[in-house]
């Protein structure tokens, strides 16, 4: 699954806010950090800031803060804002009607209820917790560190 950019901004921004809820962020100092372009940004926090997951600030120390649940959101939750996910509904595709292309179009709807279920089932909060696993020190770089 490749996910749009402007959903991984979102989720990025999300991740960013919601690791400290207590302080505002220029979209800037969120776009340096993912090396993003800072216009493209502020269209994806405009969005978010409409769905009431992040608030703005304007004015001289402005910026964005996450005003969501991290517990309750889900990545499900932002990517359904970007992007369509679910079953395949579009036309009819060249195939579609033998045996062999229902067969992979069932199989097709399976995977995406199964993405959609576990998008549905990793929330914010859980997201946090993996990337703060993934930025400790692994065990040999820690031995170099104490030498």
């Amino acid at each position: 699954m490749r996910l749009q950019v402007a959903t991984r901004h979102a989720i990025f921004s999300v991740l960013e806010l919601a690791s400290q809820p207590d302080r505002q962020m220029s979209a800037v100092d969120i776009a340096e950090k993912y090396s993003i372009s800072p216009n493209h940004l502020a269209k994806v926090l405009r969005t978010l800031g409409r769905e009431g997951i992040v608030d703005a600030a304007r004015g001289v120390g402005g910026g964005y803060r996450f005003v969501g649940n991290p517990k309750r959101l889900t990545l499900f939750d932002i990517i359904a804002i970007f992007e369509p996910i679910g079953p395949t509904t579009g036309g009819i595709e060249a195939g579609d009607d033998t045996s062999e292309g229902q067969a992979l179009r069932l199989v097709m709807n399976e995977i995406e209820d199964t993405a959609r279920a576990t998008l549905s089932s990793i929330t914010i909060d859980t997201m946090l917790k993996i990337a703060r696993r993934s930025s400790a020190p692994k065990p040999s770089e820690r031995r170099s560190v104490s030498r």
